[in-house]
């Protein structure tokens, strides 16, 4: 028993991913080269990705939003857990990037399940509640510009079902978010994020210390 999370060392992380990491082969590999660019500490970790796709799985969803494509590993993660029908619709700005993800979601036969917006992901947003796509969507996945946060966050939970769920990353923001000595934009961006999110009366709320800090808000019926 214990009154606190226990601290992952790099052993107990190691053994954490021996004894409970189901990683598809292709995840793992996409995993690997994505590694290889000197962006790659954009990455979200293996353990995230399972814990989410367990997440879409226990809440029967069949419409995941993404804001944040880059290499695509999250959103192969999510379209392997979900349905023959579902859908993803994630949202990036890079061709270069989400060039590697089209490469991996082919191989992994569930191209046909995601959906990439290349533009400004607020603009894809607003077009979609436009389309009347407001309440359609299960599960949303946010992993971009930290300055965007809020307004991705309030779009999403627009387009987001009664009892749907938004997972918000890098919430922790490897710990700066709890240090007032840090004060870059990015930091200050985050803080003033979790401060709205706590205070929100529409959603139901948890901050897991998983990865980097992934914040769960579902949205209240």
């Amino acid at each position: 028993m214990s009154r606190r999370t226990t601290p992952l060392t790099e052993a107990l992380h190691a053994y954490l991913l021996e004894y409970s990491l189901r990683e598809h082969p292709l995840l793992k590999r996409l995993r690997d080269e994505t590694a290889a660019l000197p962006q790659a500490n954009m990455q979200i970790a293996p353990e995230q990705a399972q814990f989410m796709q367990l997440l879409i799985g226990l809440g029967g969803a069949r419409r995941c939003l993404e804001i944040g494509t880059f290499t695509g590993y999250s959103s192969l993660a999510m379209a392997l857990s979900l349905p023959a029908d579902g859908e993803v619709v994630t949202c990036d700005l890079s061709e270069e990037w989400t060039a590697m993800a089209r490469r991996f979601w082919e191989a992994a036969g569930v191209d046909s399940r995601i959906r990439l917006e290349l533009g400004p992901a607020e603009d894809t947003l607003n077009r979609l509640v436009s389309e009347g796509e407001s309440g359609r969507f299960d599960f949303a996945f946010i992993d971009a510009d930290k300055a965007g946060y809020a307004t991705y966050y309030d779009l999403c939970l627009r387009l987001l079902r009664p009892g749907g769920l938004i997972a918000v990353d890098n919430t922790l923001w490897g710990g700066s978010v709890a240090d007032p000595s840090v004060t870059d934009s990015d930091t200050l961006a985050i803080r003033e994020f979790n401060r709205m999110l706590r205070d929100d009366p529409r959603i139901d709320l948890s901050l897991v210390p998983i990865g980097d800090g992934l914040s769960l808000a579902r949205k209240r019926p």
